[in-house]
């Protein structure tokens, strides 16, 4: 059940006549072209108009993962590691001056903008549930109309690659998936993004993600299946996600498969097809 390839734009066809794949041009493009008004109103009035990212990351390999901290160098734990690849010992040592052991970053890969988020899952899953003890959580998924996609647990023993619960950490798309702006973590201080954690996936409790746009919130330790669509050419796929947690957003975002090189953070590009849905 792996990730569909990009759809065939309006018009376009795929001469091969097999799936079409995504190139390095798409796939760089994807990340930012659209609402790019609403980005630059909305996050300029906040004072965050530094998160934008670049057209390209920058230095480090197509697999590397970059921490992103423009304009928040002063504000932000790894802001004095702007554009340095991520470590994973830098999320273990942040998440000790957490509440309950989580921390997150703002990063960029490939050009994209993406959040990795640490999770202390192998050191809490072996014990009883309870609220501010965070672990990753297999859920059923819905999509915008309510109907079962499918269960995180079920697409993961045919994907296990795609997430690895035990490595503690979790990479996300950072396009919201209502209309393409840049959530963030703890970009903002609210009830949602508080340093505490409820289990359940629900929009109660903090940890969250928040889009500062228009308030979507996503649980990044709540794993689902999602659907989503094109909105060019309305054509639907299927992807591994963390779950929408509340606000106008309709689904959740995107998982990106993490790939450690010792303690450095990579990733894979073999899951692509949900970079349409901003198109």
């Amino acid at each position: 059940m792996k990730l569909r390839p990009a759809p065939v734009s309006a018009g376009g066809e795929n001469p091969a006549g097999g799936e079409l794949s995504v190139n390095r041009r798409q796939f760089m493009r994807y990340g930012f072209n659209t609402a790019a008004g609403v980005l630059a109103a909305t996050l300029g009035a906040l004072g965050f108009a530094a998160i934008l990212l670049p057209p390209s990351g920058g230095g480090g390999g197509d697999s590397s993962v970059l921490y992103w901290a423009k304009g928040r160098e002063e504000e932000a734990w790894y802001g004095a590691k702007h554009l340095q690849p991520m470590m994973k010992s830098d999320f273990e040592s942040e998440a000790a001056n957490s509440n309950v052991g989580t921390a997150g970053a703002q990063g960029v890969w490939n050009g994209l903008p993406v959040i990795v988020n640490y999770v202390p899952h192998a050191e809490n899953s072996g014990t009883p549930v309870a609220d501010n003890s965070p672990r990753f959580q297999e859920m059923a998924g819905y999509d915008i109309g309510g109907n079962y996609v499918g269960h995180a647990t079920e697409y993961l023993l045919g994907n296990p690659e795609v997430f690895d619960p035990n490595n503690n950490l979790v990479m996300s798309f950072a396009r919201c998936t209502h209309l393409c702006c840049i959530p963030g973590w703890q970009l903002v201080s609210n009830s949602f993004t508080d340093d505490n954690w409820t289990p359940g996936g629900g929009d109660d409790g903090g940890t969250k993600m928040f889009c500062i746009c228009h308030s979507s919130r996503f649980d990044p330790t709540a794993i689902e299946v999602n659907r989503n669509a094109n909105r060019s050419t309305g054509a639907s796929f299927e992807y591994l996600g963390i779950r929408r947690a509340g606000g106008p957003a309709p689904v959740g975002l995107p998982i990106i498969p993490i790939i450690m090189n010792g303690d450095v953070i990579e990733a894979s590009t073999d899951y692509t097809g949900w970079l349409t849905y901003c198109d």
